[in-house]
């Protein structure tokens, strides 16, 4: 289950909407060890793309570098789907490399970047094995 502030998810999607029609992407850090997310990072689609998200290479070594430095986890990693549903795709499955994080994603396809509903999931995808999750709005 994630434990995340509304807060947070504010965060989230407003990132989403702000980059509308492209894919949005970030982090949200927390403790090492512990499963709670505190530090909201939102991070350049490199590939400033619709249907595809990469984080730069140069940004994910610093952000690595300092998230050692803070004993911190990458507890979510997210980002937005902008034509369909908030589930991962087989790119999303295959670039899947945090067995801890929540991947979360937030698609935005009803009302772009616009007020409005948007889709909200949580998943855990362990070995190409993708697992939806209940969130819990603290």
């Amino acid at each position: 289950m994630l434990e995340i502030s509304q807060q947070l998810i504010d965060q989230i999607v407003a990132h989403a909407r702000a980059d509308h029609p492209d894919e949005a992407c970030g982090v949200i850090a927390g403790p090492t060890g512990v499963d709670r997310p505190e530090r909201f990072i939102p991070m350049i689609n490199a590939a400033r793309s619709p249907t595809f998200y990469e984080f730069d290479s140069h940004d994910l070594l610093k952000l690595y570098k300092e998230l050692d430095a803070n004993d911190e986890d990458p507890v979510v990693i997210y980002h937005s789907h902008t034509a369909t549903e908030a589930y991962p795709s087989r790119t999303d499955i295959a670039y899947a490399s945090e067995p801890f994080a929540h991947y979360v994603l937030v698609s935005t396809r009803e009302t772009g970047n616009l007020a409005g509903p948007y889709e909200f999931r949580s998943f855990r995808i362990v070995d190409g094995v993708v697992t939806e999750e209940e969130i819990k709005i603290s």
